[in-house]
């Protein structure tokens, strides 16, 4: 089993959800590993004094105390109703109305995760999160970015290497924001009050995230197409399928409302690095969710899905539960 499945299947368990995990894995996978709620990273090689540090830093963590979480945002209103939606005891809301407010709060105390609106008074969330990445003390601070604007793909893809998460406001955005600042301030789900909870399980739980939504399969073995195809039906979801390289890409520029690819990667032909290199070449598809699936989980299999463009990576055989929660979270984001 990857390393990456360990950490996911860590928290999509609510028992498990709050455990933080140090990951040991090599630079550039740091903000895929941070997006999917790994507390730190060490990068290979290793050495010594830098496990030694990472233990004593996780150490230093796990200890018992209230965490504090950073909310900026200059509409009074919207502050009360996140104060009000996260808070709990286990955790000391602090607030801030501008970006150089809240950068200086951040100087003054550490936080262990922020809630930032893009649209402030004085400067825009991108250069409060310039600001932060620019400073050795705060660059690892997780920030949740809760904004009502419209996004462009540009935005969008700068956000994504910038923050830990997006979430858009709008119909599920408190479960969502709740959900999101769970995961980095390694909350213990189960001591949240009742109400929360079940906000926390209808999110992760729901197939309301599936409903209605389109779904491509990519894969030359019928027999893999039909199980697949059969299981998200079940769920809502709308199925369209391609057994080569070229047809899923005609699928894809022929069919605008397809919101994730599931790619077979050994295919005869033209495989589905291939595919996914010839997909994201296309400006309009660079955000489009792309999970790669391959029956060999050998070494490197991983990193080379994710260098071609994939969105997340799964071994077959497929675990049913791993894939409907790589989907709820790819079509949640």
């Amino acid at each position: 089993m990857l390393g990456w499945t360990v950490l996911s299947q860590l928290k999509q368990n609510p028992a498990t959800r709050h455990i933080p995990v140090q990951i040991i894995t090599l630079d550039e996978d740091r903000q895929h590993g941070l997006a999917r709620g790994a507390f730190s990273f060490v990068t290979k090689p290793t050495t010594t004094a830098g496990v030694e540090a990472a233990l004593a830093r996780i150490k230093d963590y796990a200890a018992p105390r209230r965490k504090r979480l950073l909310v900026v945002e200059d509409n009074p209103a919207e502050r009360m109703s996140i104060a009000e939606l996260l808070g709990h005891d286990d955790i000391e809301i602090v607030t801030a109305e501008t970006g150089a407010e809240a950068v200086d709060k951040l100087r003054e105390q550490p936080c262990d995760c922020v809630v930032l609106d893009l649209s402030l008074p004085d400067m825009s969330g991108f250069e409060v999160l310039e600001r932060l990445g620019a400073d050795s003390d705060l660059a690892d601070v997780p920030v949740v970015v809760f904004t009502g604007r419209e996004l462009s793909a540009e935005e969008d893809a700068r956000l994504h290497s910038m923050a830990r998460s997006i979430v858009v406001k709008g119909v599920e955005s408190p479960e969502r924001l709740l959900d999101e600042t769970s995961l980095f301030l390694h909350r213990i789900v189960t001591n949240l009050p009742p109400e929360k909870q079940r906000m926390l399980e209808r999110l992760n739980r729901s197939d309301d995230a599936l409903v209605g939504k389109t779904v491509l399969l990519v894969d030359d073995d019928a027999r893999n197409i039909f199980a697949l195809s059969s299981m998200l039906e079940r769920r809502g979801m709308k199925v369209l399928a391609a057994t080569t390289g070229r047809e899923a890409i005609d699928l894809v520029k022929s069919t605008p409302d397809v919101a994730l690819v599931l790619m077979d990667i050994m295919m005869p032909g033209m495989d589905g690095y291939q595919t996914i290199g010839a997909i994201r070449e296309h400006p309009d598809y660079r955000r489009l969710p792309i999970i790669a699936l391959t029956a060999k989980a050998m070494k490197g299999d991983r990193e080379k899905c994710l260098e071609a463009g994939a969105s997340e990576y799964l071994a077959k055989p497929v675990n049913t539960d791993q894939l409907l929660s790589a989907l709820r979270s790819w079509l949640h984001r």
